[in-house]
């Protein structure tokens, strides 16, 4: 069997986001946020863990530390209180009040609109970075692969990567830029919903056809789901 060539490969994944974008035409995050800095802290919270448990315990969260201001005074040990039924929540809290320092000292207590300095905001990575320009300023300069997208991208063999950030790259040489916008939100919906980590419903797929791995996905599983 020859390899696909980048061509073939573009038209592939063109169509799955066409199929994508019928499937889910008007998917929004499932994290409860009001404002870029509320997202930001909601993002930073959510890795390695659900965002149902990071809903659990944002209430109480901004009700204590809308702004931040009020964060960026707030000691991480009673963060860590308030969060500490999530994953890694000793470093978050850390992060939390560090990153609304950052914001209060450096950026006026206005979150930064440039992946440069989102990204120089502790806890705060690419993922966290293109999430936040995209949904909080409608900027989309790259993809932010997840679990989710890794996983999918991995089984749909557009990347060999063996990271989520390595990933994204070879995701953003085929997929139109235009396309990129949607590609998270509706791609951590088809993960959760039909391409499972450890129970993938291949035989119900839409993207079967397009998708090399099926009826075969625990060859290419990759990491472990959100």
């Amino acid at each position: 069997m020859s390899a696909e060539s980048q061509k073939a490969k573009r038209e592939r994944v063109v169509e799955v986001c066409r199929r994508m974008g019928e499937m889910y035409p008007h998917v929004e995050s499932a994290l409860s946020y009001h404002s870029p800095f509320t997202l930001v802290i909601c993002v930073l919270l959510s890795a390695q863990t659900t965002d149902a448990a990071v809903n659990k315990v944002t209430p109480e969260l901004f009700r204590r530390w809308p702004t931040p201001e009020a964060m960026a005074e707030a000691d991480p040990a009673e963060v860590g209180e308030v969060i500490r039924t999530i994953g890694f929540w000793r470093s978050k809290s850390q992060h939390c009040v560090e990153a609304s320092q950052m914001i209060v000292s450096d950026y006026g207590g206005q979150v930064p609109s440039t992946m440069e300095d989102l990204t120089r905001l502790p806890g705060v990575g690419r993922k966290t970075a293109n999430i936040v320009l995209n949904k909080a300023f409608g900027i989309c300069e790259g993809i932010a692969v997840d679990t989710h997208v890794y996983r999918i991208a991995s089984r749909l063999r557009l990347t060999k990567a063996d990271t989520p950030l390595a990933a994204e790259q070879d995701l953003l040489a085929l997929i139109p830029s235009e396309l990129w916008s949607p590609v998270n939100e509706q791609w951590i919906h088809f993960g959760r919903e039909v391409c499972m980590a450890r129970s993938p419903r291949c035989a119900e797929c839409q993207l079967a056809d397009l998708c090399p791995s099926a009826g075969q996905p625990n060859r290419y599983f990759k990491g472990k789901a959100k």
